[in-house]
């Protein structure tokens, strides 16, 4: 009966409002402590590592969606897997300008780049995003057939890179990124353990 409920389309509806909700929050929150001072001493660094970190737990949010669906059979979470997936883009988009903006400088881009490992990986994570997000339409899914999920198996990659990304600037929250770092792990054991049973199935199915 609960089951039978939660897949109706007002209610998947209601969840997409709650999700979307849910991901503009973090902007929100940045803003109103903007706009009340509340960032401390140095705004463009706290403004540029809470956009990073916005993206980087959206794109945890979106890994988790498929193991979700699988456990408890709803497909609701995969119904808001494409727009966790775009507002991981718009924060990256959002965290890497404020980069350039508050502490690269838009003139020193290559210099610095080449000289500190942890922006190297972070600008490959960026670089992997951006054809899932041009990828991301209906159209683009059946122009691409098979290749389309090929592709978008590099979020993997992704998610590894922005861990690095993190972690190799963590200062005193390290403890935090190892907890991040837990989180991919998981995901990352749980995608692979998948793959192989889907494998096992296929060649122990009786062949037509």
């Amino acid at each position: 009966m609960a089951g039978a409920v939660l897949n109706r389309p007002r209610a998947v509806r209601a969840f997409k409002v709650l999700v979307a909700f849910m991901a503009f929050l973090p902007l929100a929150i940045l803003l109103s402590r903007l706009v009340g001072s509340g960032l401390g001493p140095d705004p463009g660094q706290q403004i540029t590592e809470s956009l990073g970190i916005a993206a980087f737990q959206l794109l945890l949010a979106t890994l988790a969606l498929t193991p979700l669906k699988r456990w408890t059979g709803w497909v609701g979470w995969l119904r808001v897997r494409r727009m966790l997936g775009l507002f991981t883009f718009f924060y990256a988009v959002l965290h890497l300008l404020a980069f350039l903006q508050f502490i690269l400088g838009w003139g020193d881009v290559w210099a610095t780049f080449t000289k500190r490992p942890y922006i190297i990986a972070g600008f490959l994570a960026f670089v992997l995003l951006i054809p899932l997000a041009v990828t991301s339409t209906n159209s683009m899914m059946r122009r691409l057939g098979r290749r389309w999920k090929t592709l978008h198996r590099s979020v993997y990659v992704i998610v590894l890179l922005a861990w690095v990304h993190f972690f190799w600037q963590a200062r005193s929250d390290i403890g935090e990124m190892l907890a991040y770092g837990v989180v991919v792990l998981v995901l990352l054991v749980v995608r692979v353990r998948w793959s192989r049973l889907l494998r096992a199935g296929r060649r122990g199915a009786p062949s037509a």
